[in-house]
This record gives C-alpha cells, sequence and structure tokens, in this order.
C-alpha cells in the first residue's frame, strides 16, 4: 500500500509563515524516513492559514534535503499559468531531482481579486479552456505537437530524458472523464466532495484509454483529510483543528483568506454542538469530511474507503495545527500500514 502526504503549510496558532515553511520542509524528511511515497504541496494564494504559496519553490527547497522520496504539486492551479511554463518549470524540476518529480495539474478560483492579480491582461482576460492547457502541457512534455503546429520541433531540455509523472487532480466527474481519457493518472480530493470520491475513481479506472503519456494502466490516488492520535479521544480532539478550521470558513464569507487554522481548544470552543459531532467514520454508507480517531478505527475507514474506490494509494492531508501531533499522526499512519522506514 503506498501512502503520501499533501502538504498546505499549514500555519499553526503562534507561528509565521516562515516558521510554517521550514515546518514543511521538516515534513518532508520526516516523510521520507517514515516511508512515505510522495509529498506534495499545494497552491493556495493570500491565504492565511497556509504558507504554500508556489508548490514548484517547495518541492525545489524539498528535493536539496531528501533524496528518495518523490515530491510534486498538489496542484498547480492550471488557470492562472501558461502551459509551456508550467512544462518547463517541471522539466528543469526533474532534471534537479530525476525520478521524483509529479506534476499535479488543477483548477480553482481564488475569488474575484485574485482571479485578476493573477491576469496577466487584466483588459481582456482569457477565457482559460482547462482540457486544452492540459493537453498542451502534455504535448510540450512528451514532444507531441502535430508536425505543422507552431511548437512543433522545440524541445524542452533535449539533454534531460526523465519526464516528470503527470497527474490531474479533481473533485468531480469531469475530471475523472478528463483523466481517463488523457491517459494521465488522477488524484480525487475526497476530503472536498466525499460523495463523489468512489463513483469517480471507479468511472476513472473503468474508462482509462493509454495515449502514449507515461502510462499503460490507470493509476489512482485518494486523498482524505485524517487525524490520528494514540487514543480515540485523541484523534478526535486533534480533529477539532481542520473541523475548527472550516467553521471559521462557513463564516467568513468575503474575508475567507483571513481565515487561520484554530488550535484544537480552539476549535472545540468555537464550533456548533453540530459541527463538534460531526462523523468521522463511515456512517450508513456516507463517507465523512475528516477521518479521525485511534489507530484501529482510522485504518478500518480507510481501508473501507480504498475497496470501495478502488484506489492504488491513499494521500493524507491533514490541518492538525500543532506540528509535533502533525508528524506524530504520519508516524502512527506510517505503522498502521507498515510502511518499511529509509535509513
Amino acid at each position: 500500500m503506498k501512502l503520501s502526504i499533501v502538504d498546505l503549510g499549514t500555519v499553526a496558532p503562534g507561528i509565521t509563515e516562515k516558521e510554517a515553511l521550514a515546518d514543511s520542509l521538516e515534513g518532508a524528511r520526516h516523510a521520507e524516513a517514515a516511508g512515505f511515497h510522495r509529498v506534495w504541496f499545494a497552491e493556495h494564494h493570500l491565504s492565511r492559514s497556509g504558507a504554500s504559496h508556489h508548490p514548484e519553490l517547495l518541492i525545489a527547497a524539498a528535493a536539496t534535503q531528501t533524496s528518495e522520496i518523490r515530491l510534486g504539486s498538489g496542484a498547480v492551479l492550471m488557470n492562472h499559468y501558461s502551459p509551456f511554463k508550467v512544462a518547463e518549470m517541471f522539466k528543469q524540476l526533474e532534471a534537479m531531482a530525476p525520478g521524483r518529480i509529479d506534476l499535479g495539474m488543477g483548477r480553482a478560483t481564488a475569488g474575484p481579486v485574485l482571479d485578476l492579480a493573477l491576469q496577466q491582461n487584466r483588459e481582456h482576460p482569457a477565457q482559460v479552456d482547462h482540457q486544452q492547457q492540459v493537453l498542451e502541457t502534455l504535448a510540450w512534455l512528451y514532444g507531441t505537437f502535430p508536425s505543422d503546429h507552431p511548437f512543433a520541433g522545440h524541445q524542452l531540455m533535449a539533454s534531460v530524458p526523465e519526464i516528470p509523472q503527470t497527474w490531474l487532480l479533481g473533485s468531480s466527474p469531469s475530471g475523472s472523464n478528463l483523466a481517463a481519457g488523457l491517459g494521465i493518472g488522477y488524484t480525487f480530493a475526497g476530503f472536498i466532495n466525499p460523495r463523489g470520491a468512489a463513483p469517480a475513481l471507479r468511472h476513472y479506472r473503468e474508462s482509462f484509454q493509454p495515449q502514449g503519456f507515461g502510462l499503460d494502466t490507470p493509476r489512482a490516488i485518494l486523498a482524505v483529510n485524517v487525524t490520528v492520535g494514540d487514543t480515540a479521544a485523541e484523534g478526535l480532539h486533534l480533529a477539532n483543528s481542520p473541523k475548527g478550521f472550516y467553521s471559521r470558513l462557513g463564516r467568513a464569507g468575503r474575508a475567507a483568506g483571513q481565515v487561520t487554522v484554530p488550535s484544537a481548544d480552539e476549535g472545540a470552543r468555537e464550533m456548533t454542538d453540530a459541527e463538534r459531532d460531526e462523523p468521522t467514520s463511515i456512517v450508513d454508507g456516507q463517507w465523512p469530511r475528516f477521518v479521525a480517531g485511534g489507530p484501529d478505527e482510522v485504518r478500518a475507514t480507510l481501508e473501507q474507503m480504498l475497496d470501495e474506490s478502488g484506489a492504488d494509494e491513499l494521500m493524507i492531508q491533514d490541518m492538525i495545527a500543532d506540528p509535533v501531533a502533525r508528524r506524530h499522526s504520519h508516524t502512527l499512519l506510517a505503522e498502521m500500514f507498515e510502511l518499511a522506514p529509509r535509513r
């Protein structure tokens, strides 16, 4: 079983963004030692809750401090960038850490102000075609432009044969269709749309068509928000940080970017009874947004999710405020799934 992490650069109460970024790098070193397969870094702009704004920077930094674990983006928001820029950037990262780089591609709106700020042409903003952007990025990486295309014959880093793994990230059925049709890896954000995860991942696997972009068979990741403690009570208490964050987010309105991650104690005090009691395991067949508890309870829930979705790999998202507790949760996960430690 492959186990991986998506890191948000979580800014815990009382620490600065500088400290959060240093903690992300410490987390990557810890994940490698514990036997995790990969660490991806998020792209969230002007966010006070997470310091990972540009994943390529953390990928490059983590590559100098690790030697085996795969590193990637979860995800580059393609609607804001040139496919050429993304392809060349990740080709260079692959040259710097051969065989270890993942290009995770996604899309999202950061709100009207930030979407405008990220645009180069503000008078006539481009109407982004996500499918075309992903396909063009793949064409740059694999050199598959038609012979009469103006970009044909322009090879990225011709002396570097390695190509980063390519993944599409999503939380809706449209993503599974696109990833399957292009024949690339697919990651579903189960922490955003838990009900849609299993159907989308099964559909991707059933519809997968190899297109020469590095895969002959489907490769699927299920991403889940997970909090593990030494006991069930401890795990449930630590989950008050992510639960409390989303509670704050729901009350913030237009000030969502200013929302911070609460400590477990703060989250518990601020939430309503219904928010505190939101299920953290599968109830009546419904997947939870947050999986939490002790090792036995969490493993049982995650194994059922893997069985129902058919995913090849599990990616852990968490928003545990305390970085020491966060890494301990990762250690418990590694032990639960019997990962082979690296020394």
